[in-house]
Protein backbone atom coordinates (compact mmCIF):
# COMPACT_ATOMS: atom_id res chain seq x y z
CA UNK A 1 0.00 0.00 0.00
CA UNK A 2 3.03 1.95 0.66
CA UNK A 3 5.10 1.13 -2.46
CA UNK A 4 3.77 0.33 -5.96
CA UNK A 5 4.14 -3.00 -6.17
CA UNK A 6 5.88 -2.54 -9.67
CA UNK A 7 8.95 -1.33 -8.09
CA UNK A 8 9.17 -3.71 -5.54
CA UNK A 9 8.67 -6.91 -8.04
CA UNK A 10 12.03 -6.87 -9.05
CA UNK A 11 13.13 -8.13 -5.56
CA UNK A 12 12.50 -11.58 -4.07
CA UNK A 13 11.82 -12.11 -0.54
CA UNK A 14 15.22 -12.13 0.79
CA UNK A 15 16.88 -9.12 -1.58
CA UNK A 16 13.64 -6.72 -0.26
CA UNK A 17 14.38 -7.64 2.90
CA UNK A 18 17.69 -6.36 2.57
CA UNK A 19 16.77 -3.50 0.93
CA UNK A 20 14.47 -2.12 3.45
CA UNK A 21 16.40 -2.93 6.71
CA UNK A 22 20.06 -2.60 5.13
CA UNK A 23 22.52 -4.59 5.83
CA UNK A 24 24.69 -5.87 8.60
CA UNK A 25 28.60 -6.75 9.31
CA UNK A 26 28.40 -10.32 10.59
CA UNK A 27 30.51 -10.76 13.66
CA UNK A 28 31.73 -14.07 12.64
CA UNK A 29 33.34 -14.82 16.36
CA UNK A 30 29.74 -13.79 17.94
CA UNK A 31 28.16 -15.90 15.48
CA UNK A 32 30.51 -19.10 16.17
CA UNK A 33 30.81 -18.46 20.12
CA UNK A 34 26.74 -18.58 19.82
CA UNK A 35 26.25 -21.87 18.23
CA UNK A 36 25.37 -25.31 19.03
CA UNK A 37 25.19 -28.50 17.58
CA UNK A 38 23.45 -31.80 17.38
CA UNK A 39 24.01 -34.94 16.04
CA UNK A 40 27.35 -36.18 16.78
CA UNK A 41 29.21 -32.28 15.70
CA UNK A 42 30.76 -30.14 18.11
CA UNK A 43 33.09 -27.09 17.70
CA UNK A 44 36.05 -29.32 16.59
CA UNK A 45 34.40 -31.94 14.26
CA UNK A 46 36.13 -31.46 10.94
CA UNK A 47 32.82 -31.10 9.16
CA UNK A 48 31.87 -27.99 11.77
CA UNK A 49 36.04 -26.71 10.76
CA UNK A 50 34.99 -27.08 7.39
CA UNK A 51 31.52 -25.19 7.36
CA UNK A 52 33.20 -21.88 9.25
CA UNK A 53 35.52 -22.26 6.91
CA UNK A 54 33.08 -22.01 4.32
CA UNK A 55 31.80 -19.28 6.35
CA UNK A 56 34.25 -16.82 6.34
CA UNK A 57 34.88 -17.52 2.59
CA UNK A 58 31.51 -16.62 2.21
CA UNK A 59 30.98 -12.43 1.48
CA UNK A 60 29.18 -10.25 3.55
CA UNK A 61 26.08 -10.51 1.78
CA UNK A 62 26.43 -14.54 1.05
CA UNK A 63 26.23 -14.79 5.00
CA UNK A 64 23.38 -13.02 5.37
CA UNK A 65 21.77 -15.07 2.99
CA UNK A 66 22.95 -18.00 4.50
CA UNK A 67 21.61 -16.32 8.01
CA UNK A 68 18.19 -15.58 6.03
CA UNK A 69 18.16 -19.22 4.65
CA UNK A 70 18.67 -20.49 8.54
CA UNK A 71 16.69 -18.18 10.32
CA UNK A 72 13.93 -17.00 8.24
CA UNK A 73 15.59 -13.54 8.62
CA UNK A 74 18.68 -11.65 7.51
CA UNK A 75 18.79 -9.10 10.67
CA UNK A 76 20.88 -9.90 13.30
CA UNK A 77 19.51 -9.18 16.97
CA UNK A 78 20.85 -5.48 18.35
CA UNK A 79 22.27 -7.81 21.14
CA UNK A 80 24.16 -9.83 18.84
CA UNK A 81 23.74 -13.70 18.26
CA UNK A 82 23.10 -14.80 21.70
CA UNK A 83 20.03 -13.11 21.09
CA UNK A 84 18.43 -14.91 18.60
CA UNK A 85 14.87 -15.82 19.14
CA UNK A 86 12.73 -18.98 17.01
CA UNK A 87 9.07 -19.06 16.95
CA UNK A 88 8.45 -20.02 20.57
CA UNK A 89 10.91 -18.02 22.11
CA UNK A 90 14.80 -17.89 22.55
CA UNK A 91 16.58 -20.06 20.10
CA UNK A 92 20.61 -20.40 19.58
CA UNK A 93 21.75 -20.73 15.95
CA UNK A 94 22.29 -24.73 15.70
CA UNK A 95 23.85 -27.23 13.34
CA UNK A 96 22.73 -30.54 13.05
CA UNK A 97 24.15 -33.71 11.28
CA UNK A 98 21.57 -34.99 8.94
CA UNK A 99 21.50 -36.51 5.86
CA UNK A 100 23.70 -38.07 2.79
CA UNK A 101 26.50 -36.68 1.19
CA UNK A 102 24.34 -36.43 -1.89
CA UNK A 103 21.76 -33.95 0.18
CA UNK A 104 22.40 -30.12 -0.09
CA UNK A 105 22.06 -28.82 3.43
CA UNK A 106 18.55 -27.89 4.90
CA UNK A 107 17.24 -25.46 7.05
CA UNK A 108 14.00 -25.74 10.29
CA UNK A 109 13.57 -21.46 10.40
CA UNK A 110 11.39 -22.05 13.19
CA UNK A 111 14.51 -23.88 14.99
CA UNK A 112 17.08 -21.56 13.92
CA UNK A 113 18.32 -25.02 12.05
CA UNK A 114 20.99 -25.67 9.73
CA UNK A 115 20.79 -30.03 9.13
CA UNK A 116 24.31 -30.02 7.25
CA UNK A 117 25.14 -33.79 6.37
CA UNK A 118 28.76 -35.32 6.95
CA UNK A 119 30.20 -33.85 3.66
CA UNK A 120 33.90 -35.92 2.59
CA UNK A 121 35.62 -32.93 1.51
CA UNK A 122 35.57 -28.75 2.11
CA UNK A 123 34.99 -28.28 -1.29
CA UNK A 124 31.97 -30.45 -1.53
CA UNK A 125 30.69 -28.87 1.89
CA UNK A 126 31.32 -25.03 0.21
CA UNK A 127 29.51 -26.00 -3.19
CA UNK A 128 26.35 -27.37 -1.42
CA UNK A 129 26.10 -24.78 1.37
CA UNK A 130 26.56 -22.11 -1.71
CA UNK A 131 24.04 -23.76 -4.14
CA UNK A 132 21.70 -24.81 -0.94
CA UNK A 133 22.28 -20.50 0.01
CA UNK A 134 21.82 -18.41 -3.58
CA UNK A 135 19.42 -21.00 -5.16
CA UNK A 136 16.77 -21.58 -2.44
CA UNK A 137 13.76 -19.59 -2.75
CA UNK A 138 11.00 -21.63 -1.21
CA UNK A 139 10.56 -23.83 1.65
CA UNK A 140 10.45 -27.22 1.90
CA UNK A 141 8.09 -29.07 4.03
CA UNK A 142 7.94 -32.77 6.19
Amino acid sequence: QVVDARLVSVFDARELELVIAGTAEIDLSDWRSNTEYRGGYHDSHIVIRWFWAAVERFNNEQRLRLLQFVTGTSSIPYEGFASLRGSNGPRRFCVEKWGKITSLPRAHTCFNRLDLPPYPSFSMLYEKMLTAVEETSTFGLE
